[in-house]
């Protein structure tokens, strides 16, 4: 596979953790990553992390003078694939319904290629009519949802909501990007 480069989106849910594995499996596959937190994230895994996994700067604030046309357009500009992973209830309802209030939501907005979410969530959230509409919406949306798995979860149930395994994550979008 030619040079690629991936955007990975990290909300505000436990399974963060998780998604420092994909960011460094997908450096070990020479896969360039740019990582994109929302603040929420941030409370779970640090930048830091996945500046260090990645070998790249985080990108966390929808104004950074570094991207002088905007992060959400650079970024867009240059991924060949977005994986928002976990993919929070608060992100699902924000992409369904076209909400853009900080960079990572602003950026899906303005990527045009693949996307790819890993939902993640208390089971009895994930049960809700409403995420199970944002979800329809954007599957119709040509969103492709990796998950979620049945487990245990971090509120101490076990049940529908668990985020997909990395290596779950990283196989479809391994497979993605050679589809493309």
């Amino acid at each position: 596979m030619s040079q690629r480069e991936v955007v990975i989106g990290v909300t505000g849910g436990v399974a963060a953790y998780k998604t420092a594995t994909l960011v460094s499996r997908l450096a070990q596959a020479d896969i360039q990553v740019t990582t994109v937190m929302t603040d929420a994230a941030q409370q779970f895994v640090g930048a830091a992390t996945f500046a260090s996994l990645s070998g790249r700067p985080v990108a966390t604030h929808l104004f950074d003078s570094s991207y002088p046309l905007g992060a959400h357009i650079e970024i867009a500009r240059r991924a060949d694939l977005f994986c928002v992973a976990p993919a929070t209830a608060d992100f699902l309802a924000k992409s369904a319904n076209g909400l853009a209030d900080d960079l990572l939501s602003t950026l899906y907005l303005a990527f045009t290629g693949p996307v790819l979410m890993a939902p993640a969530m208390n089971a009895e959230m994930w049960a809700q009519p409403a995420v199970q509409r944002n979800v329809h919406q954007l599957i119709e949306d040509d969103v492709q949802m990796i998950g979620p798995e049945e487990g245990w979860l971090s509120c101490r149930d076990q049940g529908a909501g668990r985020m997909s395994e990395p290596e779950t994550i990283l196989s479809t979008i391994i497979d993605k990007l050679n589809s493309l």
